[in-house]
């Protein structure tokens, strides 16, 4: 149990039937009259969707202990996809719901945070930008390269996305994994 006033970024509450909230901001507002209160933006751990909310200053809260643990993707299994524990080499099989839409920037030895809670994987946490290499995409068409246009690629992963006109097929770019926007080539 914590306060309204111990909350910090990024802590987890259990709020509402036992469901998880991560804290995205919070402020502290302390009115001419009346007494101080807390304006926090919370996030569902689970679906993701943002609400604000408000608590009366000095009420009590349940914290949840999320356990942050740096794993490595090692292998697609069925419909699993089993990451490796980079301290105890314990694998885990995470499910696709759990795995979202890191799944498509998901490499053998991909690098990643899984956050645990009471053993149960809640989410996948990606770096911000990957190197992928384009699979495939149409060669771009002379003369075309100053236009700002954008053309599908698909990348090794089987995830397409847009990329500039200039791009080739064997290329490795750069991506973002919060977007999936092309961020630029990644020279070799």
């Amino acid at each position: 149990m914590a306060t309204t006033n111990d909350l910090k970024n990024g802590m987890v509450l259990k709020l509402e039937g036992g469901q998880l909230w991560s804290v995205v901001e919070f402020q502290h507002v302390k009115p001419g009259k009346g007494g101080a209160f807390v304006r926090t933006k919370l996030k569902n751990v689970l679906s993701g969707k943002v609400v604000d909310k408000t608590f009366n200053a000095g009420t009590k809260v349940e914290t949840a202990t999320v356990d942050k643990r740096g794993m490595q993707f090692s292998y697609k299994d069925g419909s699993d996809f089993v990451f490796m524990d980079t301290q105890t080499y314990d694998q885990m099989p995470i499910g696709p719901e759990v795995v979202g839409d890191a799944a498509n920037y998901l490499l053998e030895g991909q690098d990643c945070t899984v956050a645990v809670y009471e053993g149960n994987p809640l989410y996948i946490e990606l770096p911000a930008a990957v190197e992928l290499v384009v699979e495939y995409t149409e060669p771009g068409v002379q003369g075309d390269r100053s236009t700002g246009g954008t053309k599908p690629a698909k990348l090794e992963t089987g995830y397409e996305i847009g990329v500039p006109l200039f791009i080739t097929t064997g290329e490795k770019i750069k991506v973002d994994t919060r977007s999936g926007e092309y961020l630029g080539r990644v020279n070799s």
